[in-house]
């Protein structure tokens, strides 16, 4: 349970971080160059890819999951040697609170099954401030259901 918590942090702190860097890289850049803007989830996914490699050796993009309700789906990030799946969404028009916890739910359902897979956590870049309780979702998210360790982490929290 403590290397769990160990790595869930690690990857909490990359998540951080990811909002951190972003804005210092829309603001002055060398030579006056275009920002890096984030405009979908494959950004963020991008993003997310460098910095996870900053800490984790084996960072699998887009592994398939075992069959799930008639068919099987890709994780975003599996960090094999650490059991973990990371999950990126990024709201938008017609994805927000209902939507995207109905799809957290859909994926713990899902990488449960995964035979690599303790842990999820999956994170919510919300820079438009869609949702409208980012706390109450992280908590009724996060939990530990049928062995499998949920983290949900919303950021920009705008309180």
């Amino acid at each position: 349970m403590e290397r769990e918590a160990v790595r869930l942090a690690a990857i909490g702190a990359r998540l951080r971080e990811l909002r951190q860097g972003r804005a210092g890289l829309t603001q002055e850049r060398h030579d006056a160059r275009p920002t890096l803007d984030v405009n979908d989830e494959y950004d963020v996914q991008d993003l997310l890819r460098a910095l996870l490699g900053l800490t984790f050796d084996d960072v699998r993009p887009e592994e398939w999951t075992p069959t799930y309700g008639g068919g099987a789906s890709r994780v975003d990030f599996l960090l094999k040697p650490e059991q973990v799946v990371v999950e990126v969404k990024k709201t938008r028009s017609g994805l927000a609170d209902r939507q995207i916890g109905d799809q957290l739910i859909l994926d713990a359902a899902r990488y449960e099954k995964m035979k690599d897979c303790t842990a999820l956590v999956c994170f919510v870049y919300d820079p438009e401030n869609r949702i409208v309780n980012p706390g109450g979702l992280q908590a009724d998210l996060s939990g530990t259901k049928d062995g499998l360790r949920v983290e949900v982490l919303v950021s920009p929290k705008k309180y």
